[in-house]
């Protein structure tokens, strides 16, 4: 059988849930505050959007999957209970919206996975997917990490191997995708550049994730952010990605 590897796409909005779409990404990530935090939580309008939007490009085809993060704030992955109960709360906001899956994670104050949290998100989930986000790449026992969330139905992980960058991880993404392998997906993701895809893909990742974005200036004044502009998703980008994915997999 013929080696699978899933690209994602982080998307912000619906015209990058549409390019994701077009070019054959199985899923997005969608986001709000991607650039500026690394990811908060969609509104639920947001989520219901997209998931029409995938409908509207797939027509008879198989529309890309919606998995929101679930994030209620920048920072660590340390939450206190009321923020846990947001996030629930978001889980299942997500799922009755639509969504395919969810990414979430949260650890405890000594830098492991939080179980109970964990569990709870995955209950919430009601058994869509769920992928637990690079909150991983703070855990020191990445191993005895994977076997946990293996444990507790986690379908995925989202890592850099460790790394600032998914490239220069590569050698923890292998041995993580090695130890994981049936069990739970590796999906390589952090600084991904469509020329780092080959080498992620022969590492053994069973998907590989990057924002794909551009910046378009734009000046919202003293009230709006100044003139930081905002992010959007780039179609060449995003298609160079696809195109990398297909150039790796005919190699091996």
């Amino acid at each position: 059988m013929a080696r699978e590897v899933a690209l994602e796409i982080a998307v912000q909005d619906t015209d990058g849930v549409r390019i994701a779409a077009q070019v054959g990404a199985r899923r997005v990530e969608l986001c709000a505050a991607l650039g500026a935090t690394g990811g908060l939580t969609p509104s639920v309008g947001l989520v219901e959007a997209a998931v029409a939007a995938t409908a509207e490009v797939a027509g008879d085809g198989v529309p890309v999957e919606v998995h929101p993060l679930v994030r209620p704030r920048p920072g660590g992955f340390v939450f206190s209970a009321a923020e846990l109960d947001v996030q629930v709360r978001d889980v299942r906001a997500a799922v009755a919206a639509g969504a395919s899956g969810v990414v979430i994670g949260a650890l405890t104050a000594h830098g492991l996975v939080d179980v109970d949290a964990v569990r709870a998100l995955v209950a919430a989930a009601g058994g869509r997917d769920v992928t637990f986000h690079r909150a991983i790449d703070v855990v020191e026992d990445v191993t005895a990490a994977l076997d946990l969330l293996a444990d507790l139905g986690v379908t995925r992980v989202l890592t850099s191997g460790g790394a600032p960058s998914s490239i220069d991880g590569v050698d923890r993404l292998r041995e993580m995708a090695r130890h994981s392998a049936g069990r739970v997906q590796v999906q390589a993701g952090g600084g991904v550049r469509p020329q780092d895809v080959g080498a992620l893909v022969g590492a053994g990742v069973d998907a590989v994730h990057l924002s794909a974005k551009r910046t378009l200036s734009d000046d919202g004044g003293p009230g709006g952010g100044g003139g930081s502009g905002y992010e959007v998703t780039d179609m060449d980008v995003a298609r160079a990605a696809r195109d990398a994915v297909d150039e790796a997999l005919a190699r091996l």
